[in-house]
């Protein structure tokens, strides 16, 4: 697919994040452009290829724009902004007081997400994408990474939706509407690596990048998973039974992460204790 050629002479930067910069256009408020740092080319026609199936599959999201390359080379893609729009993340930090609904609502939307069924001939099993990542982690001794896999392969098989990085920032609001963001590496499986990486993002993750990331402190973010757990579950089951269910699953999210910072990760990977015994 060939990029549009635009003119960043037109956009004024708005925000950034680990691969790329967001822009609004100077005159018109409903387009928004998102552009992905120096080199990166074929990430962001593979995340607007990937947004465009998902959308087709009917998971609600924004609808993908066009492929686009500034005068600088620098590739992105061009859409329409959600105006008005608020980041769950966002709204539990600024309104810690509604933490319960936002929680709430937010589980909502994560079991219609995870009772929906996909073409798998579309998307990428999430097993899959597991086994590449440990295959391709310098970190793991063989023993490990073969009891690792015999972990991954015994979870069990489903052909639902998963997000892939499902955390509260990638679920917006705007107005009575509710739309996924973030889907590059949405695939199906398994709904608890999903969920893992509430996990992940409530509890295991440290009190400075909570706050930076998700605008509140620690505090705040484990409550949002205390009441995210009874929505998500049931109220039956004991917050701790389903920290150790959960737990393996958000300790392979060390493969992600180990892979973008290069080193181990052992925060994380105490949660894998249960399998490398």
């Amino acid at each position: 697919m060939e990029a549009i050629k635009i003119s960043l002479n037109d956009y004024i930067l708005s925000g950034g994040g680990a691969n790329g910069e967001s822009y609004d256009h100077k005159t018109d408020p409903s387009i928004m452009l998102k552009l992905y740092f120096p080199g990166k080319i074929q990430q962001p026609l593979d995340e607007m290829i990937m947004a465009r199936k998902v959308f087709d599959a009917g998971i609600p999201s924004p609808e993908p724009g066009e492929y686009v390359v500034t005068e600088d080379g620098r590739y992105g893609i061009r859409f329409r902004r959600l105006v008005g729009k608020v980041s769950y993340a966002r709204a539990t930090g600024d309104h810690p007081e509604n933490v319960e609904r936002y929680a709430r609502e937010f589980a909502e939307m994560c079991l219609k997400l995870h009772s929906t069924h996909v073409d798998t001939s579309l998307f990428e099993n999430v097993k899959e994408r597991y086994y590449r990542l440990l295959k391709e982690n310098p970190f793991f001794t063989t023993a490990e990474k073969d009891k690792l896999a015999r972990f991954i392969a015994d979870t069990a098989d489903t052909d639902t939706a998963i997000h892939g990085d499902l955390q509260f920032g990638n679920l917006l609001m705007v107005g009575d509407k509710r739309y996924f963001i973030d889907l590059g590496d949405f695939c199906y499986g398994y709904n608890l690596f999903d969920v893992a990486m509430v996990y992940v993002c409530c509890c295991l993750s440290d009190e400075a990048f909570i706050k930076e990331a998700f605008h509140m402190p620690k505090s705040v973010s484990r409550e949002f998973w205390r009441h995210f757990i009874r929505a998500y579950f049931g109220p039956g089951i004991p917050q701790k039974e389903i920290e150790e269910l959960v737990g393996p699953y958000a300790g392979l999210k060390t493969l992600i992460i180990e892979r973008d910072t290069k080193r181990p990760m052992e925060e994380f990977r105490v949660e894998l204790a249960p399998i490398l015994k």
